[in-house]
């Protein structure tokens, strides 16, 4: 009758299921209008997640039409100030003596091959050392001593005493560095560091001083500022010293130590900026 393909949607049979009936009701017009909501609905679907996909590429462009606001701040180089030498400070001392052996020390040199004529230090005898170790040189021990083994012996009556290994040096032989020396240590703080925008808008510039200690492996550590013209530019200084990456650290007596520095780091505005 209405054609072999069942079609409830179709105009025709909906007037077959709603003949006669009151067609005021709203399946009857639910259905007689379907058609044209479910296409609206797919156009409308469609245009948004074109607009969705579209949205980065818009932004970008309106971005191109957009002149951006020019930068005004301008960091200068930074000059850093190692801490000042003492001249009239002593040199370090040298190690200390190491202490006697417990056990006398005969000298007993190594053994080569030589014809009787070239020897010249004869070997210790047997009778030797049995009253004494075979060592580097002829050394007299020292009952009362500890016993040493593969540790430096000398003519010192007093045990050696280890330094501490925590202590803090502010002078030693060899300061610590940043890498690549102080024009890299000034690149890195030009680079690193962000004006506080509070600053920049009262116009406020001028030095930090920075104090820190640089550890044996050149790690930052305590780092703090001493004084700066405001809060935020000192809070910005120990923020980019705590992102700094490890410097060579100090040495003292052949090792490295740890070692108290100081650096004074510039905010300058430009003159633009007046």
């Amino acid at each position: 009758m209405l054609g072999s393909k069942l079609d409830i949607l179709k105009q025709e049979w909906i007037d077959v299921v709603f003949s006669d009936r009151n067609k005021a009701y709203g399946a009857y017009e639910l259905r007689k209008n379907n058609p044209g909501r479910t296409n609206r609905a797919l156009l409308f679907g469609a245009l948004f997640f074109i607009f969705v996909i579209s949205l980065p590429t818009i932004i970008n462009k309106l971005e191109g039409f957009i002149p951006k606001a020019p930068v005004k701040v301008k960091i200068t180089d930074v000059v850093l100030t190692p801490p000042p030498v003492d001249a009239k400070k002593l040199p370090p001392p040298p190690p200390p003596e190491p202490p006697k052996p417990k056990v006398d020390q005969v000298k007993f040199p190594p053994p080569i091959v030589k014809p009787d004529n070239e020897v010249k230090e004869e070997p210790p005898t047997q009778k030797d050392l049995k009253t004494a170790d075979p060592g580097q040189k002829d050394q007299k021990g020292d009952p009362n001593a500890d016993v040493r083994i593969d540790e430096p012996v000398g003519n010192s009556d007093v045990k050696q005493v280890t330094e501490d290994e925590n202590k803090i040096f502010s002078q030693v032989e060899q300061q610590p560095e940043f890498p690549g020396g102080l024009d890299a240590f000034g690149k890195y703080l030009g680079n690193a560091i962000k004006y506080p925008p509070v600053d920049r808008e009262n116009g406020t510039s001028g030095r930090v001083l920075c104090q820190f200690v640089v550890e044996r492996d050149g790690s930052l550590t305590d780092i703090k500022a001493v004084r700066g013209p405001s809060q935020t530019m000192m809070d910005e200084a120990i923020r980019v010293l705590k992102k700094s990456p490890k410097w060579k650290p100090g040495i003292q007596n052949g090792r490295p130590v740890r070692v108290s520095y100081t650096v004074p780091i510039n905010f300058t505005l430009g003159e633009d900026n007046n």
